[in-house]
């Protein structure tokens, strides 16, 4: 062993102290007590700061700053030594002024916004506890809940036998995991041969759908142009006439086609496919149909609105995104499937033996991680769950129906405001429309008239987010011109938040 050092203060837990490396082992170097106040003197400053002015609807929703400026501010160098306990309250405070507030009432910018505080405090419950969800043994809470909430939403998918699932991180994953799991199906020799012996594989999806597609293609090695882009009608809706045309275009060159994938609420305009008729191609031609339903899923929640996934029960697999509509908080997105024969284990499984021993003491069916593509995975389903257990399903529905009430309102609300124009009446949350600023509203229509309009929302929303008021996204899309995207989600959001945002926009541009 080697000698104390001589710059060691040999406290009375170091005074017999066993060096290795110059390194002392006796009792724990952590200051607990010092760490708990910590925590204690933070937790009033993130309910203020985070929660309490974030969801105010008086306060900004950005404090924008330009990154150079930003990096100045925050002080991002990293040091030898750390910060004194008030510096590094200090530094939370910045951060979250900072931020943008996405549970601010006219924060519209994303498919995901507002502040559920269930599962906030589910949040904060596995963030202290930071379990990882492979096995029984490490994580027996949750790996329960996450079983009784995959089959839970089975139930609303329509899968009176159930299926299978898995929580993953984002619904592109998702969309990957049915890609890779379609293949398996359709191919089981790709897990240990690997792509050389494969035929071309053919995919299909609309114009419509989520770029996560054509990324898992990459990812997965059977190529983007191999994706197939299917005709989209003018709301955005896959003609199912189009996909069976693609699929025998396929066919003829000669490739193996073997997943479709349906979209249920589109990213622009919250458009649902029409599920039935692309399951009736999909069973004449034996393929794999997948259904986005990242953004739509959750309107089955609702007796009202739950139409608008007519159909998904046909399905082979789904992707449902909680912490969009449901603002179960990011992230929160299931992976389900109709196949109840353990398919999802044999497309993913490597038995890893130091995790998944088969020789334990309890029921090893529990452990089921080896599904995943992931070894540490989040508790994402508590968050889902806990919420759940608190505001009930008719909680859920209530926040559904209130949300696509009010984009309802809003809609119509821009139909009677003159400088306002809606692309087309919207289906789910998405509210799509332009504004025409006065010293357009007499020009022609033609060339001159789309090219200045299209300067006017990147220029609007630079205004808004520097003045902190409110965030709406915009883009352009296909032949059309740059257009507001409105988002409604949180059940804080009031009409008289869609009233103040036709006034601010109106406001904001009105000398354009």
């Amino acid at each position: 062993m080697d000698s104390p050092s001589a710059d060691i203060h040999l406290s009375p837990v170091t005074k017999n102290a066993v060096l290795v490396d110059g390194v002392v082992l006796n009792g724990p170097t952590l200051d607990s007590k010092s760490g708990e106040k910590f925590v204690e003197e933070a937790f009033p400053l993130i309910m203020e700061e985070a929660v309490r002015k974030a969801t105010n609807v008086n306060e900004k929703v950005c404090e924008w700053q330009p990154p150079d400026a930003l990096k100045q501010l925050l002080d991002l160098e990293l040091r030898e030594e750390g910060e004194s306990h008030q510096q590094i309250l200090q530094r939370c405070q910045d951060v979250i002024k900072y931020s943008v507030k996405t549970g601010h009432p006219r924060f519209f910018n994303q498919l995901y916004a507002g502040l559920d505080h269930y599962s906030l405090v589910a949040r904060f419950i596995t963030e202290a506890l930071n379990p990882s969800v492979y096995t029984y043994e490490v994580s027996p809470v949750f790996l329960l809940i996450e079983e009784v909430v995959l089959k839970k939403m089975m139930e609303y998918v329509g899968w009176e036998k159930g299926g299978d699932g898995i929580f993953c991180p984002g619904g592109s994953v998702s969309n990957m995991y049915a890609v890779n799991v379609a293949r398996y199906k359709h191919c089981p020799n790709i897990k240990d041969e690997g792509l050389s012996g494969l035929p071309r594989l053919v995919m299909f999806a609309s114009e419509e759908c989520h770029y996560s597609i054509s990324k898992a293609a990459a990812f997965l090695g059977i190529g983007m142009k191999n994706v197939y882009a299917v005709s989209s009608d003018d709301r955005g809706k896959m003609i199912p006439e189009e996909l069976e045309k693609q699929v025998q275009r396929a066919k003829k060159e000669g490739a193996v086609p073997f997943l479709v994938c349906a979209t249920a609420g589109t990213t622009v305009f919250g458009a649902f496919d029409p599920l039935q008729e692309i399951a009736d191609v999909c069973k004449k031609h034996h393929l794999w149909l997948h259904v986005d339903a990242s953004w739509g899923g959750s309107a089955l929640m609702s007796r009202k609105h739950r139409h608008l996934l007519s159909g998904i029960h046909r399905a082979d697999s789904v992707a449902w995104n909680p912490h969009k509509m449901l603002m179960a908080g990011l992230q929160c997105c299931a992976f389900l499937m109709k196949d109840r024969t353990g398919l999802l284990q044999m497309c993913h499984s490597a038995q890893a033996s130091y995790l998944f021993q088969k020789d334990k003491f309890y029921d090893v069916s529990c452990d089921t991680g080896d599904k995943s593509i992931q070894c540490s995975r989040r508790s994402d389903a508590f968050k889902f769950w806990f919420m759940w257990k608190a505001i009930g399903t008719r909680g859920l529905e209530g926040r559904v129906n209130r949300a696509l009430a009010l984009a309802r309102y809003l809609a119509e609300e821009i139909k009677k405001k003159e400088g306002f124009r809606l692309l087309l009446e919207p289906e789910y949350a998405n509210v799509c429309f332009w504004y025409i600023p006065p010293s357009l509203r007499n020009m022609p229509e033609g060339p001159e008239f789309w090219k200045r309009l299209h300067q006017v929302a990147p220029a609007i929303k630079e205004r808004m987010m520097k003045k902190g008021s409110m965030m709406i996204g915009y883009q352009p899309h296909r032949c059309q011109v740059n257009f507001f995207r409105q988002i409604v989600i949180s059940p804080q959001v009031s009409r008289e938040d869609m009233d103040f945002v036709l006034k601010e926009i109106e406001a904001l541009g009105v000398d354009m």
